[in-house]
Parts: structure tokens; sequence; C-alpha cells
């Protein structure tokens, strides 16, 4: 049994059986989280009021949120979602979201509607030692649609990775419950930009119509090319929705404090200039949430 298959389990024993309620589910995740990245603290953690989704890793673990809504009247200029840990061997990936989040935490103003995912992969990252993978072995960067994914990712993998196992793409397009999770989510909550946390190779990288950031923080806009079944390819290519990746310059380092808010600004100041406004939705509220999808 895994630990963390065990710990969740424990929850259910302790409830008498019962389901685990979602705030012992989410002060039991914090707590792996805190002792597996020495720069999130369970108490920090706890105080982002991360929510339950309905995703659950292919061990069980359960894919955390949080939501900055519209605020009171002001409709928002654009819905953003962010998402950090989709390789488990990036712990600062996890992290810089985490310190996102904080600043947000004070400084929201409802100028978009964010929607935080800070740890995709829960199982590549919280194993006793954590790997690119998740509990299948599958690269979930390489494990969404595209046409002909059942003959250019499998190919691509053996051709070009010479069967490396830290790129397997699985054995078909969403075979894995996260990133089929993640495709649910962009078609629910219809994301104007996608903003996804990688590491190391210290750019910022970019797929989808118009042009990226040119800088975020001392990160600077240099095109990786885009993989099949990779995040950017499905979203971005394929759907037309703006995906920035951020690549910190290191997977185990977190960026110094200044960097991390330069950062932020400098994204907060892109998304700003290049995302179009929100049109009220005839017969919704203020602040209401629409799906137009």
């Amino acid at each position: 049994m895994s630990a963390q298959v065990a710990a969740l389990l424990l929850l259910v024993l302790a409830a008498g059986g019962a389901p685990a309620q979602p705030a012992a589910t989410v002060n039991a995740e914090c707590r792996r989280i805190a002792q597996k990245l020495a720069s999130v603290g369970h108490g920090e953690c706890l105080q982002l009021d991360l929510a339950v989704t309905r995703g659950e890793s292919v061990q069980g673990a359960p894919i955390l949120y949080r939501e900055f809504p519209p605020v009171a009247e002001r409709q928002p200029r654009a819905r953003v979602l962010l998402i950090g840990g989709i390789h488990g061997d990036e712990y600062s990936s996890v992290s810089i979201v985490f310190k996102w989040m904080n600043i947000l935490d004070t400084h929201h103003s409802g100028l978009f509607h964010w929607r935080i995912v800070p740890l995709l992969n829960p199982d590549g990252l919280l194993r006793e030692r954590a790997w690119r993978m998740n509990a299948n072995g599958v690269d979930l960067n390489r494990n969404f649609p595209m046409p002909d994914w059942e003959n250019v990712a499998p190919r691509y993998w053996v051709e070009q990775t010479d069967r490396s196992p830290r790129y397997f793409p699985g054995e078909r397009a969403l075979s894995e419950p996260e990133s089929r999770w993640l495709v649910d989510e962009i078609n629910g909550f219809s994301p104007d930009v996608i903003v996804a946390v990688h590491a190391p190779h210290g750019v910022v990288d970019y797929d989808g119509p118009r042009s990226g950031p040119r800088k975020l923080g001392r990160l600077y806009l240099s095109l990786l090319g885009t993989f099949p079944g990779s995040l950017g390819n499905y979203a971005g290519v394929q759907r037309r929705i703006p995906v920035v990746t951020v690549e910190l310059p290191y997977a185990g380092i977190m960026p110094k404090p200044g960097e991390i808010g330069e950062m932020w600004r400098d994204l907060v100041r892109w998304l700003s200039n290049n995302t179009p406004s929100r049109q009220p939705i005839a017969g919704a509220k203020p602040g209401q949430d629409t799906d137009p999808s």
C-alpha cells in the first residue's frame, strides 16, 4: 500500500468509516506537501483555503485548487487558469504558485478571475523519491489529445527520446485521471489564458495566438517548440487558448522573493495588455460566473 493511499485510508477510519470531509482532506494534503517542500509550510498551505476538486490522482490523492473569483460589481477582464506541478520532480513549480497565491490573497482586486491548481501531479511529487511522471509512469505533459495522437505521440517518444521513461506519453491520449480532469476543467472554466509553471530551462515559452510575454522577471521569451501531447499543443495550438509556460531556472531552488514578485508583476502586466475585456453576458448577474462552452 502506498503512503498516499494509507494516509487517505487513515482519514476514512478516523471518521468511523465515513468518507473524509473536505477540511480533513485538505489538512492531510497540506501536511504532505509541507513535508516535501521546505518553502511551503503546513500553516501557510492551510491559510490559503484550498478546496477539494472532483479530481483525483491515480493513487486517489485529491487535486486541490483555489478560486479568486470576480469581486462585487466588477466584471473581470479575463479568466486565468494557473497550474503548477504537472511534473512531480519540478519542486519550484509548485512552491512558486503558493507564493503567488499569497500575493493574490492580499491584493486580489477582481481584475482577473483566477483559478489556481498548485499541484496537478501529487503522486509524482509526494512519492518517497519524486519523479516527473504520475503513478502510472506517464508524462502528463505528453498525454493531452491532438489529431492523430495514437501515431504521432508514440512515434515521437520512440524516435526522439529513445523510449525514455521520463517522456512516456501513455497508451492513449487522456489515459490518465489527472490529464482528463484538467481537460474537463478547461472545458468548464473556459479560460482566456492558461499559465503553466515548469522548470528548469530558465525561459518563458509560449503557444497560441498573438505573442507571449517578452519577459517575466529575469526570464525572457525563448520558444522551446511544441511537443506531441503537450498542454501547449493541446490548448495553445489546437484550441487557440494562449498558453504561457514559465520555465523557472532550477527545479529544486526557488527564485529569490524579489524575483518572485517581479515575475508576478510582469505576468499581470502582460495579461492586462493582452487579454480582451470580457463583455457581460445578457441575463448574468454582476459577479456571476458564466460558462460559454
